[in-house]
């Protein structure tokens, strides 16, 4: 088996709150500047690496002298603010001995459920990226409520894994990874090395939450579910092992891999064309569609001639040829309005128009699919 990891480009790392808190006995300071000498390692091989790091509430508690997880959310939340200013810090110093800066994302449920604030986090994080950033993100635990809370930075993890378009999920736990049951009570649950990803089996071996996280392997095995939904696979495999990233990017098979059932592009492609309803219509001129069609390009506002429909940013829309046909369908970086605005009009003139500059494009070729 050759690790998901190998032949990834983009790699979405979760860190759990016992690999980095010392099964919450403090922040492990050296176990941070572990994963920031592998992290770092593979991005200087040209990885691109996003971290989702949990620890900041178990900090926190550290902190404030707590033995026990607190239940109220007020409690939570207090202990959240505190423990993250010590994993922050943690993270940027070590992360600084390899010439790497670093920045912090907390995002919430919300964040990732509203279209704009999707679209908007979306952009900073691939901006991060190109910058030789590391982002490190986590829950913002401080002023979510569990109306507006994503659960678990598991779940986290898969969600920004589609957010980016990452190629791989890796869950890295205290655990080895997956067994048919649980070791501890079974002797003879098996370990699974390879599975897909969506396998409703997978749900039933799964255990529950741990101590110090909210998370357990039934929430490693939704989340590797989530992420597949965009063509990622999932690597759940122990935090404990040496080196385990750079070994997992060097092909070695370590943990359990989850595979998805479509690769990311063909996922994503078919999820944009199964949209039943259109948010609107745009309609395009001949050289956009030569364009979009044939050498494969973003959609341009100047290639636009009419706007139909009140969508709103981040709302998939279909394109349509001079003839009427719809010829391709994707999600429109500006609203109704705005596009009105600067169709017919030059990429460079979208600034002075609209007062701001979000995206050159009205359409990303990334976020695109063609029909004909």
């Amino acid at each position: 088996m050759t690790s998901l990891v190998a032949a990834a480009k983009r790699i979405v790392v979760k860190v759990g709150s016992s690999l980095v808190t010392n099964e919450g006995r403090g922040l492990d300071h050296e176990a941070v500047a572990r994963w920031a000498g592998q992290i770092a390692e593979l991005e200087k091989a040209g990885r691109e690496l996003v971290l989702v790091s949990s620890g900041a509430i178990a900090e926190g508690m550290q902190r404030l002298g707590w033995t026990r997880r607190p239940h109220a959310i007020h409690e939570l939340q207090a202990a959240a603010a505190v423990g993250q200013m010590g994993l922050v810090q943690a993270y940027e110093a070590a992360f600084a001995t390899h010439g790497l800066r670093t920045a912090q994302v907390l995002l919430t449920h919300e964040d990732l459920a509203d279209r704009r604030r999707y679209l908007n986090a979306r952009s900073a994080l691939r901006t991060l990226i190109g910058l030789r950033v590391i982002p490190i993100i986590n829950e913002n635990d401080t002023v979510t409520t569990d109306e507006i809370r994503v659960g678990d930075n598991d779940t986290l993890g898969a969600l920004v894994t589609n957010l980016i378009e990452a190629d791989v999920l890796v869950l890295l736990t205290d655990q080895r990874g997956l067994y048919s049951g649980d070791p501890r009570r079974d002797p003879d649950a098996t370990f699974i090395e390879s599975a897909h990803a969506g396998d409703p089996r997978l749900e039933s071996m799964a255990g529950g939450a741990g101590l110090l996280g909210r998370g357990g392997m039934l929430t490693k095995v939704l989340a590797a579910k989530r992420a597949a939904r965009s063509g990622a696979g999932t690597v759940i495999a122990s935090g404990r092992e040496p080196d385990v990233l750079t070994r997992l990017a060097a092909g070695e098979a370590i943990g359990t891999e989850l595979v998805a059932d479509h690769p990311t592009l063909a996922a994503r492609k078919q999820w944009l064309a199964d949209h039943v309803q259109l948010a609107g219509r745009i309609l395009l001129d001949a050289g956009a569609v030569r364009a979009v069609m044939r050498d494969g390009k973003s959609l341009l506002p100047i290639g636009v001639v009419g706007v139909e429909g009140a969508f709103q940013r981040g709302e998939v829309v279909g394109c349509f040829d001079p003839e009427g046909r719809e010829i391709a369908r994707g999600l429109v970086n500006y609203d109704a309005q705005e596009a009105l605005r600067i169709m017919r009009k030059p990429s460079s003139e979208i600034e002075p128009i609209l007062g701001y500059v979000d995206e050159p494009e009205l359409i990303h070729r990334d976020n695109l699919v063609l029909l004909g």
